[in-house]
């Protein structure tokens, strides 16, 4: 539905979109995740035909954005970081308005307006005044005017920015109704976000693509390093000495999690990349008189994975 290939972006020299390559598969949430001045609204831009790309190629439902881009704003919502609102029109007043501007036909924009009303839960303050609705709710009429015209693609730049935590949840629940029916990318640098909405992950950084995966196959690896949670008791300085001398033992580090008996320990011990650790790691504790109570695989978290790679990105860069 969306391929994005090689796409680079000067402003003046500054190189703020660098060979940016990524796909978002028909009704796939897809979350665009990286700190600010990443390049991620830039890369939106693009998308959505407000900025040209100075090299490569992007195109939406086989349209592409530079040469065909009448075409793939037919096909497309937006809802920019800050929503395009007129504050002085009334809801319905400016659905109409952005419903008519989009091409949807007289006859069927009082069907359309209800209907993204109501899929936006809008439809009680549809006669009040935009400057006097709460930000939830100006979030809300902003997300119902990127769909009024039903557009195969919607493209989401930081929807829940400056939101209270229960209208965050409540716009988190909203975009996930709308999977399947809509293929979406969902711009963000808040992590939650993306582990509990979207099905996969692009991550960009200084405006280079660093990952692309799903969010569970990013929290259970780190570039093919392993990560054990092991509980043992023993000479903890004896057996974390011989763990360390050990072929591929990247790091041993305590546990946060330390709710275990007295007498017990509890690390987190990471491999090189691509290195099965389980079989050394429980060998080394019994025969250096330690007891292995449980050795279990553990999961980073999505803002450990993204750390990681935006530090060290940021590290290699200079």
């Amino acid at each position: 539905m969306i391929e994005v290939q090689q796409v680079t972006r000067f402003f003046g020299r500054v190189k703020a979109v660098d060979d940016v390559t990524f796909q978002v598969d028909k009704g796939e949430i897809l979350g665009f995740l990286g700190p600010n001045a990443a390049g991620k609204t830039t890369t939106m831009r693009i998308l959505t035909t407000f900025l040209p790309a100075t090299s490569g190629k992007a195109s939406v439902a086989g349209f592409d954005v530079q040469d065909q881009s009448m075409e793939v704003r037919k096909r497309i919502g937006y809802l920019p970081e800050n929503p395009p609102l007129y504050h002085e029109m009334r809801v319905n007043d400016y659905l109409g308005f952005v419903a008519s501007i989009k091409g949807v036909e007289a006859k069927q924009q009082k069907r359309a307006i209800d209907e993204v009303m109501d899929k936006t839960g809008i439809s009680n303050v549809g006669h009040r005044v935009i400057k006097t609705l709460s930000k939830g709710y100006k979030q809300r009429v902003g997300l119902a005017q990127a769909l009024v015209h039903n557009p195969e693609v919607l493209i989401l730049d930081e929807p829940t920015v400056g939101l209270d935590p229960n209208q965050i949840i409540e716009v988190r629940e909203l975009i996930k109704n709308l999977r399947g029916n809509h293929t979406i990318i969902l711009s963000t640098h808040i992590l939650p976000e993306v582990s509990m909405t979207c099905q996969r992950v692009v991550i960009i950084n200084q405006g280079r693509v660093v990952a692309v995966d799903k969010p569970e196959n990013l929290t259970t690896k780190l570039a093919g390093g392993q990560r054990l949670n092991v509980t043992l008791s023993g000479d903890i300085d004896v057996l974390k000495e011989k763990l360390q001398s050990l072929d591929n033992i990247r790091t041993i580090e305590l546990s946060k999690d330390q709710n275990i008996s007295p007498d017990q320990v509890q690390w987190i011990i990471e491999s090189e990349p691509d290195a099965e650790i389980r079989p050394l790691v429980a060998q080394s504790i019994v025969q250096n008189g330690g007891q292995l109570f449980e050795m279990k695989p553990e999961g980073m978290s999505l803002e450990d994975v993204f750390l990681q790679l935006t530090t060290r990105e940021e590290g290699t860069a200079s």
